[in-house]
């Protein structure tokens, strides 16, 4: 019985060793947001493989933006692709409902959005009002956005939860928007690239 007792304490202490106390998850989660604004990347990537690790997912308790929002918001293309390969959430939402790609649609930004496809982020993620970035690519009146996420697999169709209206219906709400409208009722397919000799 002494011995059983003994055993159990000793793995209360290594549990208590190894889980970080929420202050600690706290500190490390600002101390990471700190490393990536300043570009210290061996910070960031000491704190993303510690064992246990959740700084992915935190959130400034100012902004209420999680690193991936931040190296979004100003186009940072290493930085995001390093959050991505680590396994950052591209739908992970904001305080104020938004995820990487709604702002990247909201931004018009086509190199970020073709990053998140490359990391097979989904497509169709909504953020908290239900809007994709299909969607939000159409209220923008953004051709060239609204042609990359078709190809890239964006259903029109989605409905938000704000209006329950989707993409094809704000475009024909919008008489400024014909161009996106023919796009979104006859999308053209994706060229395939051509694999051999051309002659």
């Amino acid at each position: 019985m002494r011995v059983r007792l003994l055993s159990l304490a000793a793995m209360g202490a290594a549990i208590c060793l190894t889980a970080p106390a929420p202050a600690q998850r706290v500190s490390d989660g600002y101390t990471f947001l700190k490393a990536i604004r300043e570009g210290d990347g061996a910070k960031a990537n000491a704190l993303v493989t510690a064992p246990g690790s959740i700084v992915l997912t935190y959130k400034d308790p100012s902004t209420g933006e999680a690193a991936i929002h931040e190296v979004v918001k100003r186009r940072d293309v290493a930085w995001l692709n390093y959050l991505l390969g680590k396994g950052a959430k591209a739908d992970l939402q904001s305080r104020s409902g938004d995820t990487a790609f709604t702002l990247v649609a909201q931004m018009g930004w086509i190199g970020g959005a073709e990053i998140l496809v490359a990391h097979r982020a989904n497509v169709n993620a909504t953020d908290s009002r239900g809007q994709t970035p299909l969607i939000l690519a159409v209220q923008g009146r953004d051709l060239p956005m609204v042609r990359f996420l078709l190809d890239a697999g964006a259903d029109p169709r989605v409905s938000d939860r704000i209006a329950g209206y989707n993409a094809l219906d704000y475009a024909r709400r919008d008489n400024r928007a014909e161009a996106i409208l023919r796009l979104l009722e006859n999308p053209k397919p994706k060229q395939k690239d051509i694999v051999g000799p051309k002659f």
